[in-house]
């Protein structure tokens, strides 16, 4: 049986999901591996335009797969993290927007796993736990720079250290998440923000995006990043079609003007 599963619940949007619901979707090597060569075959796709991350069953993930971690020699351990930091690249750095549908219960690994992506979303049902300091770890998957970037210093250190279950709300209140699909569908809505993303223009997202993740150092970098984004941008086809719908007044469509230039190339 697979351990991840690829769907389409709209033309531009993939989802990919954890299926180990017998083991509340935790993640092993078996589905990092696999989630690993999804996203590498989506990465390959032009008409992937935005992910969803999820998993089967109404849960997204345990977090780690505790057992798998035992007995490890510190080459093992260090394998182990290297798997996990190839992963984490692909989500990181996807070119096309990533958004985290959090149902159910959220733990550890998969809370860093959710945090890589550019939008959470949460509900009535999720629960969200950072189980690292009962195990005697730090927490991994990139979580130490993630969450106080969405969070601050301070709350990073209280929600990681103290143990307590995070609902829905506080996750929205603190900045843990970016929408709260409350007694609705979470998964429903976090495949409408993927399609809400799915129609931005790709190479602008993927600069902001860039620009964020890795701050400039001082505003002259800055306006030196500014000058060599926008050079790329202001001579690309994305910027052709928002000039003419600035024009046409009416709405760009990104998404159709890269499906006509890929039916121009085909035709060349």
């Amino acid at each position: 049986m697979s351990v991840i599963l690829v769907d389409s619940p709209s033309a531009h949007v993939r989802r990919v999901l954890i299926n180990r619901p017998a083991k509340r979707n935790a993640i092993d090597f078996d589905v990092r591996q696999q989630m690993t060569e999804a996203l590498l075959q989506l990465r390959e796709d032009a008409s992937v335009r935005a992910i969803v991350l999820g998993g089967v069953e109404g849960v997204f993930s345990a977090g780690g797969d505790v057992p798998s971690m035992g007995g490890l020699d510190e080459a093992g351990a260090r394998a182990r993290m290297q798997h996990i930091h190839a992963l984490c690249r692909l989500v990181a750095d996807s070119k096309v927007p990533v958004v985290s549908a959090v149902e159910g219960f959220c733990a550890g690994a998969a809370v860093g796993l959710a945090l890589l992506g550019d939008h959470i979303v949460v509900g009535k049902s999720t629960k969200i736990l950072f189980p690292f300091m009962r195990l005697g770890l730090v927490p991994d998957w990139g979580t130490l720079r993630t969450l106080p970037a969405r969070v601050g210093v301070a709350v990073a250190k209280r929600i990681m250290t103290n143990g307590q279950m995070i609902l829905a709300d506080e996750a929205l209140q603190i900045g843990l998440a970016d929408s709260n699909a409350g007694e609705g569908d979470i998964m429903a809505a976090a495949v409408a923000q993927a399609e809400t993303m799915a129609v931005l223009p790709g190479d602008a997202f993927y600069l902001l995006k860039q620009s964020l993740m890795h701050p400039s150092a001082s505003l002259e970098q800055e306006w030196q990043r500014e000058e060599n984004d926008q050079a790329q941008l202001l001579t690309g086809p994305d910027f052709e079609e928002g000039f003419a719908a600035f024009n046409e007044k009416r709405d760009p469509d990104f998404v159709a003007a890269m499906q006509a230039r890929q039916e121009g190339g085909k035709h060349d």
